[in-house]
C-alpha cells in the first residue's frame, strides 16, 4: 500500500477542527456510559453491531445502508473518517467493515483512547450534532472475507497459513471466551485443524500502538508467514474483531497482498455439526 491509513494521536489533534474529519468511537458495549463520561471532541458513538451489521440478520453492513447510517449522522461519502475503538479492535473491526461496504477514505487512530488519554489530550462530554447529508453509495468488496466452506475446503492447503488470533487458553481448548466470568461463545472446545497461533496482543504495545515494522514481520514470521507472493494469510479469532487486528496489520503495514478473515470464526466453527476440530 503507498500510504497507511494508519494515523497518529498528534495527527488527529490537529484535524479536531476540520470539517471535512468525522470521528467515530465504536464500543464493545451497548451503553454508551464511558462515551458519555468523556469521549475525543467531535467523536460520535456507536455500537460495533449497529454500525457492521445488518439490523437482524447475521450479515454485514451493506453500502445502501452504510449510506442511510452515515448520512444521517452527517458524515458524507467523501468525509475522512476517523475510527477508533474501545477497546482497539473494536476499531479495526469496523474499519474493514466498512471498507468492504465500500467507504472511500477511512482512517484508523493507532493507540485508540488508551493513548490519547495517556497523553492528556482534549476530551469532552458534549455530543456532537451534524445536519444529514446526502452520501453516494461506494461499491462492495468482499474479497477480503471468507466464509467456512471456503475454510474447510482449504484445510491442509499449504500455500495458505491458517491463524488463529485467540488468547492461549482459548487456541489450547481450556476456553472458548478470553475473558470474563462466563466461558461460551461455541459449543466446543479447541482449534481449526492446522491453525497457528499468535495471540493478537503480541501486534501492540502497551499504549494499544501497532508496533513498529520490524516487530511486526518478526512476529508474523515466527507464526509462519513468508516473504512468497503465493502465500494466503486467513485470520480467525472468536467473532473476527482480533482477526481483524491482524489482518489490518498485514494488509496496511507490511503490505500483505493475499490475506482475509473467517467472518464466522470459532463462534461458528465450533458449533457446526461435522466439521473438525482440533483440540
Amino acid at each position: 500500500m503507498s500510504k497507511s491509513p494508519l494515523v497518529s494521536t498528534e495527527w488527529l489533534s490537529s484535524k479536531l477542527e476540520d470539517p471535512g474529519v468525522r470521528i467515530i468511537e465504536v464500543s464493545s458495549a451497548k451503553s454508551d456510559e464511558v462515551y458519555a463520561a468523556g469521549h475525543i471532541p467531535g467523536a460520535q458513538w456507536w455500537y460495533w453491531k449497529d454500525l457492521c451489521w445488518h439490523e437482524t440478520d447475521r450479515e454485514f453492513v451493506t453500502p445502501a445502508e452504510l449510506a442511510e447510517r452515515l448520512g444521517r449522522r452527517g458524515i458524507s461519502s467523501d468525509a475522512t473518517l476517523i475510527i477508533y475503538g474501545d477497546p482497539v479492535q473494536f476499531g479495526t473491526y469496523p474499519f474493514w467493515a466498512l471498507t468492504m461496504a465500500g467507504h472511500a477514505d477511512i482512517r484508523l487512530l493507532d493507540g485508540s483512547r488508551k493513548k490519547w488519554l495517556a497523553e492528556k489530550r482534549p476530551m469532552t462530554t458534549d455530543v456532537p450534532a451534524f445536519e444529514p447529508v446526502a452520501y453516494e453509495a461506494g461499491k462492495s468488496d468482499s474479497s477480503m472475507r471468507i466464509g467456512r466452506d471456503n475454510v474447510l475446503a482449504n484445510l491442509g492447503n499449504a500455500s495458505r497459513l491458517l491463524l488463529d488470533l485467540r488468547s492461549p487458553e482459548e487456541y489450547s481448548g481450556e476456553r472458548v471466551m478470553h475473558y470474563g466470568e462466563f466461558d461460551h461463545g461455541a459449543e466446543r472446545n479447541g482449534r481449526i485443524p492446522g491453525a497457528r497461533h499468535l495471540y493478537y496482543a503480541e501486534l501492540l504495545n502497551d499504549d494499544d500502538t501497532f508496533k513498529s515494522r520490524n516487530e511486526l514481520e518478526s512476529i508474523f514470521a515466527g507464526a509462519g508467514a513468508t516473504n512468497d507472493a503465493d502465500q494466503e494469510i486467513a485470520c480467525y479469532c472468536r467473532l473476527s474483531h482480533r482477526a481483524s487486528l491482524a489482518w489490518f496489520c498485514l494488509t496496511y503495514l507490511l503490505d500483505k497482498q493475499n490475506v482475509v478473515v473467517y467472518d464466522g470464526s470459532w463462534t461458528e466453527w465450533g458449533s457446526i455439526v461435522g466439521f473438525p476440530v482440533e483440540p
